[in-house]
């Protein structure tokens, strides 16, 4: 396999997986071992978009940059503080906003690779790009508030 297709199916690991954890999050459930592989593949999804050939700082460097800082404060909140106190809030908003760029990076590669995409909004500055982007960040922003209020009151059963 090629670089582009390890990075892509790590990417959408990351993603699926991250979708179940946000559900577990809202329904206010650790679920340990979908969270173990969310983390670690979105860890790996931006640790491998750097073995790409560097040509400046892109946008995805920048992207790759800002994910693994989130990560790394999700992951501390998670496995060193242990949700205490308002780590547990903190866990949640990293995660998913960790997760929100990789849909972000997704529906961009979309509009560039899939052929009916990209013809609606060949440089990503059209309406159907934007109104994608737009939906996606909005549904992120509600999805992340009834994630943070309900796990905050949970009483945190593993799943």
């Amino acid at each position: 396999m090629t670089l582009t297709k390890i990075h892509v199916v790590i990417s959408l690991i990351g993603i699926l997986t991250g979708v179940v954890v946000l559900i577990g999050l809202i329904s206010g459930r650790r679920f340990n071992g979908w969270t173990a592989w969310f983390l670690v593949t979105t860890v790996a999804t931006s640790v491998t978009g750097f073995f790409f050939p560097f040509h400046g700082v892109t946008p995805g460097i920048i992207v790759g940059i800002i994910s693994l800082l989130l990560l790394a404060v999700a992951i501390f909140a998670r496995y060193f503080r242990r949700f205490v106190g308002a780590w547990r809030w903190i866990y949640v908003v990293t995660a998913m906003i960790a997760l929100y760029l990789n849909v972000f990076v997704l529906i961009a590669q979309l509009f560039q690779k899939v052929p009916a995409l990209k013809a609606l909004a060949p440089t990503q500055t059209e309406l159907p790009f934007l109104v994608a982007q737009l939906s996606t960040l909005l549904i992120f922003v509600v999805l992340t508030i009834a994630a943070t209020l309900r796990f905050r009151s949970a009483n945190l059963r593993s799943a």
